[in-house]
């Protein structure tokens, strides 16, 4: 067992943020949405057919600062965006609940420490 996880089924994200709502979220336009996504600075996946982001690492009009660093670490580790939101929302209380929530937080150095650790 990894050191800090918790036992129990990964979770999802309490909410979903369709493209154009992240699009208006950020005052930017879809076309810039979906480079970010090409960049690997925000990562979508689909719900319903439809791509969304996780609505928690778009805050106060910015993508969380921590963000596009462990989604690099996490692509290169091999994961693609839907092995990434389930690493970003296994729940793990030493990370605040999860990886996501730690990367608001005090805890986005140990996030990505675990996340560098990933590609070893």
């Amino acid at each position: 067992m990894t050191v800090g996880a918790a036992a129990g089924p990964p979770t999802e994200p309490a909410a979903w943020l369709p493209l154009p709502d992240v699009a208006e979220r950020l005052d930017i336009s879809i076309s810039k949405v979906h480079q970010m996504i090409r960049d690997g600075a925000l990562l979508a996946v689909r719900r319903d057919g439809i791509r969304v982001v996780p609505e928690e690492l778009v805050a106060n009009s910015t993508v969380l600062k921590h963000l596009p660093g462990v989604l690099t670490l996490l692509h290169d580790a091999g994961y693609n965006d839907e092995e990434a939101v389930r690493w970003l929302y296994q729940p793990d209380e030493a990370l605040d609940g999860n990886a996501a929530r730690g990367l608001g937080g005090h805890r986005a150095r140990e996030v990505k420490r675990r996340a560098q650790a990933l590609g070893f």
